[in-house]
């Protein structure tokens, strides 16, 4: 995992900015084009839906960034 380390991470910051993003836009009415479908099947799976964006992207960093091995 330790190639790929900055390509995980940057993957989990572009999770959590869009589901940030798509939490603030939605909360003035506004949406992202590609994210139209989350709200399909109403507007709390849609809050759910971007609340669990946010949080599996943090996730995602703090779990690239970990070092497993321990201290050596």
């Amino acid at each position: 995992m330790t190639k790929n380390r900055g390509l995980v991470t940057l993957v989990g910051f572009l999770l959590a900015g869009t589901g940030f993003l798509a939490l603030v836009l939605s909360l003035v009415g506004l949406q992202l084009s590609f994210l139209t479908w989350i709200d399909a099947p109403g507007r709390l799976f849609g809050f759910v839906a971007r609340l669990a964006m946010i949080l599996v992207g943090i996730v995602i960093i703090f779990l690239a960034q970990t070092n497993f091995k321990g201290e050596e």
